[in-house]
């Protein structure tokens, strides 16, 4: 079935390679340093996934929010191909749209082009033999991750629209749901492309650790997220959380809600989280 061209066109980012822009909400997939090398740094290299999986006895389980055109996911199946870690990697979207129109336009995009078959069998749902194992999950991840049989991951790469233009996706009842479903004996690590300060404390509130992550383009600074303080190099202290006692949009991200400053019950959770009590005490 061909994508429809009213969706999605291509586009060149500042580094001059090519990506994807939905023509609905605006926004460019990977911009400035175009697809791979931000999947690479923001995802590959930060969560450590090589480094990891290699410590597991069993499948290392990935979970992929925001298929998209597959660049997140090409670049684990890419950085795992001379390994002999068991991979599972679990692609979620709403649309297969945009990978639709991402392999009739392989060539141009480049990173695709090695991949095809991998990539056109996962629309039909075809299992390819070896240690590496991609599924598709087409459906609303908020709803599908409240019941679905999914095995709790090791890593998530969390890359769907922005609050802006996906507000749903980026909710403190989201991420309570989505923090319900790690499994507290499997460390897990989130990698996201916003630095928000609303994000951050979104995060924390729905139970997660939070630090600063590694800058990509032109963001010097990304977030990362775990149930663990083991993998997160560099939390967030005392000085941003005073940051956030002074922002004008320090609040959770809630549904019907405007941005804001925190409220004080908020604010009492936040300085009563165990990333910041441990802090204090260690202080």
């Amino acid at each position: 079935m061909k994508s429809d061209p009213a969706v999605f066109e291509l586009v060149s980012v500042k580094s001059g390679v090519q990506s994807l822009r939905c023509r609905t909400t605006g926004e460019v997939f990977h911009p400035v340093v175009g697809p791979m090398i931000e999947a690479r740094i923001l995802h590959v290299r930060q969560q450590r996934l090589i480094e990891r999986a290699a410590t597991v006895n069993g499948p290392f389980i990935i979970w992929d929010v925001g298929l998209g055109a597959a660049a997140n996911a090409i670049a684990v199946i890419e950085a795992f191909e001379e390994t002999d870690s068991r991979i599972e990697l679990h692609s979620f979207d709403q649309t297969t749209e945009p990978l639709r129109f991402a392999l009739e336009h392989a060539s141009e995009l480049g990173y695709l082009a090695p991949h095809l078959d991998k990539a056109a069998g996962l629309l039909t749902n075809q299992t390819r033999p070896g240690p590496l194992q991609w599924k598709l999950h087409v459906s609303d991840f908020r709803e599908l991750i409240k019941s679905a049989p999914l095995p709790a991951p090791h890593a998530i790469l969390y890359d769907p629209y922005s609050a802006g233009k996906n507000p749903g996706m980026w909710t403190l009842e989201h991420f309570e749901n989505l923090r319900a479903r790690l499994d507290e004996e499997v460390p897990c690590m989130l990698t996201n492309y916003t630095r928000s300060t609303a994000v951050r404390v979104t995060l924390l509130l729905a139970g997660f650790f939070v630090g600063h992550g590694e800058g990509v383009g032109e963001k010097d600074q990304t977030t990362v997220a775990s149930n663990s303080t083991t993998l997160i190099d560099k939390p967030l202290n005392a000085t941003w959380l005073n940051r956030v006692r002074f922002s004008t949009k320090g609040a959770p991200l809630r549904a019907g809600e405007k941005e804001g400053p925190i409220g004080e019950k908020d604010w009492t959770r936040l300085l009563e989280h165990p990333q910041f009590r441990a802090q204090n005490a260690s202080a």
